[in-house]
């Protein structure tokens, strides 16, 4: 939790209290329904949490906003950004059931009032969002196929909508036909080696009517 608070001092009590009930949570859950491995669960705030965070380094979401993760697994990143912004709509969505049977206990012991969930493959989901986040479920060409269609048309951050990717090593090979991405290195948010080669990818996606 000192990590969290390290790289986002200004949280509210409450935002404190739910974060530090998500330990808790994902111990107990993770007996019943392995989502998280072994290794990582007791390195939740480092490899998740904090990981998960540092999509709000790069952008904040305005209140209002509405936010799909796509091959949400566990609830990272989508979780951890609902507790940071609560007045954020957060739609959650996986093909493995008993992955999300975890994700709505985790919702509902935090009492998230922002966050759905959707079993279901992401090519059948009809609504639009104006971002797209996730953790590396697979590469970039293949994700852009999966969400086209699903990026609202007006524009309310700085940041164009489209999405928002966290992924790690080099992606030199993976992006080449995507000439405007921007990719931030984690590193320069956060010191821990664990960071080192880990990034957030923006790709703007154009609104197809």
């Amino acid at each position: 939790m000192e990590l969290i608070l390290k790289y986002f001092p200004n949280l509210t009590e409450d935002q404190i209290d739910k974060f530090e009930k998500l330990s808790h949570l994902y111990q107990d859950w993770n007996l019943k329904i392995n989502v998280v491995s072994r290794k990582d669960i007791d390195e939740l705030y480092m490899r998740h949490v904090l990981h998960s965070l540092a999509i709000a380094k790069v952008i904040e979401f305005k209140d209002g906003s509405d936010i799909m993760d796509v091959g949400t697994g566990g609830g990272f990143p989508g979780i951890p950004l609902a507790i940071l912004f609560p007045e954020c709509n957060f739609h959650l969505v996986d093909s493995i059931a008993k992955k999300l049977k975890v994700v709505n206990e985790v919702a509902q012991g935090l009492g998230l009032e922002n966050v759905k969930t959707t079993h279901t493959r992401v090519e059948e989901i009809k609504e639009t969002y104006d971002f797209i986040v996730s953790r590396a479920v697979a590469a970039m060409p293949t994700f852009v196929h999966w969400v086209k269609g699903k990026i609202k048309k007006e524009q309310n951050h700085e940041l164009k909508n489209g999405i928002l990717y966290l992924k790690g090593g080099d992606l030199t090979e993976e992006l080449k036909d995507y000439k405007t991405t921007t990719i931030y290195n984690l590193s320069d948010f956060y010191s821990e080696d664990f960071y080192e080669t880990k990034k957030v990818v923006h790709l703007p996606l154009k609104w197809r009517g």
